[in-house]
């Protein structure tokens, strides 16, 4: 059977958020691999590595790190306090963690800490989604938010900030979770497939008929944000 993080369905609810994520860490996976050749992968709270899959031809090895007990990571110590050496990683990803952590500032001052000149950090996290301790949940952003929490707290040579889908897609989401959960209390969680995969198809064309709805600006929402930070050389 698919993993379905790395083939997300349009009947799962976080669609929105899941979908985007694997194309973009697919893409930026082979795009430092012609930028670094095989270049050294830090997964920063890693869980059980779901994106390695995406990594693994591109990269010379991959070294997975969690804050908790996990038999998959190799390190353990938080990303406010990673357990390696300065510059010791080309491609640093930290996916869907920041929402999590503590201290975002001291989070992304080690993320660049970590990656070596001209190497670069992939980082997703939040705009909007609902609250889900795991087992805490602090933080939601906005573009312009991140752009200057990673402008505040590196050394970057550049820093990217992309809307993961449109806000179309984001209500869709919020709509899709809460009758996904209604259904589940009523148990007839299978009903609720066909109307949320419907519900994200329709959303995703909405917002691929119009740059005011998958471009930031006032009024938008986002269910989820992809960063690129490169390290200056």
């Amino acid at each position: 059977m698919a993993d379905p993080r790395l083939d997300p369905p349009k009947s799962m609810p976080t669609y929105a958020v899941r979908a985007p994520l694997v194309r973009w860490l697919g893409e930026q996976a082979a795009d430092a691999y012609d930028a670094l050749g095989r270049y050294r992968v830090l997964d920063v709270g890693c869980g059980a590595k779901p994106y390695e899959p995406l990594f693994t031809p591109h990269a010379a090895s991959y070294i997975g790190v969690d804050s908790v007990d996990n038999a998959r990571a190799e390190l353990k110590g938080s990303v406010e306090a990673l357990p390696v050496d300065d510059g010791a990683f080309d491609v640093v990803l930290c996916s869907q963690v920041l929402e999590h952590c503590d201290d975002p500032s001291k989070a992304v001052s080690e993320l660049c800490r970590v990656t070596a000149p001209g190497g670069r950090v992939l980082t997703s996290t939040h705009g909007v989604m609902a609250y889900h301790p795991s087992p805490t949940d602090y933080w939601r952003w906005t573009h312009a938010g991140l752009e200057k929490l990673f402008r505040d707290n590196g050394e970057w040579a550049s820093v990217r900030v992309t809307p993961a889908s449109g806000t179309t897609a984001c209500l869709g989401m919020l709509l899709s979770m809460y009758l996904d959960l209604m259904f589940r209390r009523i148990g007839l969680g299978v009903a609720a497939r066909p109307l949320v995969a419907a519900i994200n198809t329709a959303a995703g064309a909405i917002d691929g008929r119009s740059t005011l709805l998958h471009e930031p600006g006032p009024g938008t929402l986002f269910a989820n944000f992809h960063v690129v930070a490169e390290v200056a050389r």
